[in-house]
């Protein structure tokens, strides 16, 4: 931060820190680079030893710190030391595609950048506490799954598509572009993972959308979070156009409106969305306000004047215990909710990070995969409506090991392999297995 002790040491001229920070040279080739942002990527600054110009990939408050410089890599480890004694167990590699900067290249990606996360992990795997390493690189899927590495980079990388493809499966009632990209995915390597999610601190990201949601499609998801209070953030495309960038919305309120306005079926399609994340392959992982079922904070955007306070409000803790000790309350609806599954799931060997998955084809308005335990024991067909309209699916369609009991983990409803058809109330969701 530009407002950090260490920037304040670098503008003095003190040692170590004067050599902390990333300078640029106006007059090197920086065309090359790639950036998030559309601000000038030098800031220039007068420091007690003149002026300098120091490299700001993101915005001129967060001021890059300078990698070729052995002291900082240290230093940096140190803090990622201190944290793992303080009981830290995931660390976050935020943006960390953008940490090596070589004028003259893209300064994304750099074969440096992957021997810095190479050099963590092997620190990691050596440590006597259990440590995940997750990176945060919210780029095209070639490039963002090249952080597994030959499994020694990260543990766990972000899945950046699925929040803007689950939100626009459960507003449209369709998941055939859900169901399209997944297909597609390939499973991650043994002791890797991807990290699921519908919602974080930032916006619903819509880059990662682009190429797998048509514009008139990215359009309606607009049109139905603009209609639940949401807000658009827009980037400057190179020829001066502009084009959403991200939703900011909170997520219990962007699931209120679907393509055909409001309906009663609000908290069903909520925890359809969040079970998603929790039947598929890798780790899913919840924002807090997801849990607490946060609404649309605006007079937060107000006072801060940035459109991500939308889903940043911050809870008297009184007023949450409150609305949590309320049964007929958002908040304790869509936390037992979200709690009785996350339970019942944590007992399921079929829902392991690495067990296999396989996208089923059904009716576009169900999104279904089969999941089986490393052991090859227990299966599960996880299904989910993302409709308001009641389907029926033939229990044929799933394969199900005849002379097995199989059982709905979420309902507790017996599943005939050879009976009538299955039926899926609207948003309903089912865990069907044979180990229930």
């Amino acid at each position: 931060s530009s407002q950090g002790a260490w920037f304040h040491d670098y503008m003095q001229g003190r040692e170590p820190y004067d050599r902390f920070f990333f300078e640029g040279n106006p007059a090197d080739d920086l065309s090359q680079v790639v950036r998030p942002r559309t601000t000038p990527l030098l800031r220039e600054v007068e420091t007690r030893e003149g002026v300098k110009h120091v490299w700001c990939t993101f915005s001129h408050d967060q001021v890059d710190l300078d990698f070729t410089n052995p002291e900082v890599l240290l230093e940096m480890l140190r803090i990622i030391r201190m944290h793992i004694d303080g009981g830290v167990r995931i660390l976050r590699l935020d943006a960390v595609a953008f940490l090596w900067k070589e004028p003259g290249t893209p300064c994304i990606h750099l074969p440096q950048t992957h021997a810095i996360v190479q050099l963590m992990r092997l620190l990691c795997d050596y440590a006597t506490e259990t440590v995940v390493l997750l990176t945060e690189t919210n780029v095209p899927r070639t490039e963002n799954l090249s952080y597994f590495g030959n499994r020694n980079e990260a543990h766990a990388v972000y899945n950046f598509p699925l929040p803007p493809l689950i939100l626009h499966a459960v507003q449209s009632g369709t998941a055939k572009y859900l169901h399209r990209w997944q297909s597609a995915m390939p499973p991650a390597q043994l002791g890797c993972a991807y990290l699921n999610f519908t919602a974080s601190h930032d916006g619903i990201g819509m880059r990662p959308a682009e190429g797998v949601l048509p514009p008139t499609e990215q359009a309606r998801m607009i049109e139905a979070v603009t209609a639940a209070g949401g807000l658009v953030s827009m980037r400057t495309l190179p020829d001066g156009r502009e084009a959403p960038y991200e939703l900011n919305c909170s997520l219990f309120d962007a699931v209120r409106q679907t393509f055909h306005g409001e309906d009663a079926y609000h908290h069903e399609r909520f925890l359809c969305s969040q079970t998603i994340v929790m039947s598929m392959e890798g780790i899913p992982a919840f924002y807090i306000h997801a849990l607490l079922a946060t609404p649309n904070d605006h007079e937060a955007v107000a006072r801060r004047g940035m459109n991500r306070a939308i889903n940043r409000h911050r809870w008297h803790y009184p007023d949450l215990l409150e609305k949590l000790g309320d049964p007929g309350s958002d908040q304790a609806r869509v936390m037992a909710g979200m709690a009785e599954r996350l339970r019942l799931r944590a007992k399921q060997k079929a829902f392991h990070p690495n067990a296999t998955q396989f996208t089923l084809a059904l009716d576009e308005r169900l999104f279904g995969i089969w999941r089986q335990s490393l052991d090859r024991h227990q299966s599960i067909f996880a299904i989910h409506n993302v409709s308001a309209d009641e389907v029926r699916v033939s229990p044929y369609a799933f394969n199900m090991i005849e002379g097995e009991r199989w059982v709905d983990l979420l309902s507790g409803e017996d599943i005939v392999t050879e009976g009538d058809d299955i039926v899926f109330a609207p948003y309903q969701c089912r865990w069907i297995s044979n180990r229930g």
